[in-house]
């Protein structure tokens, strides 16, 4: 099973893009010929170490239609950390992405530092 979309291969058994939530095709060739030529160029917005914050960048890229993907997302679960999970967005749509990701309060390692930064100063 292919995503039509970002043309990402899952075993049998799943019916839709964990990415882009589009339905599953079983080739990409029963692809339209426009779509399957298509090359998209990406560009990365961020990166992060933590699962909580892929899944909430994941939803507002999604609510906004932007076409993106997760690179190194496998990596979220080798312990020690080896890799952050990359967004990467098409390059027509970057502006508009890092304009709806810039106000996230996203914490490193599951740590918000501004919260243990506020804690040092009440001591």
């Amino acid at each position: 099973m292919f995503c039509p979309k970002c043309r990402t291969e899952y075993r049998d058994g799943f019916y839709v893009c964990s990415d882009c939530n589009s339905e599953l095709v079983d080739e990409l060739s029963e692809l339209p010929a426009e779509e399957a030529s298509e090359f998209i160029e990406y560009a990365e917005v961020m990166g992060t170490y933590n699962p909580a914050d892929a899944a909430l960048i994941k939803s507002i890229l999604d609510s906004e239609n932007i076409t993106y993907y997760f690179n190194a997302d496998h990596f979220m679960q080798v312990s020690p950390l080896a890799e952050p999970v990359r967004v990467m967005v098409k390059k027509d749509e970057v502006e508009k992405a890092k304009e709806l990701l810039q106000g996230l309060n996203l914490s490193i390692l599951a740590i918000d530092l501004r919260k243990a930064e506020r804690k040092n100063e009440d001591e």
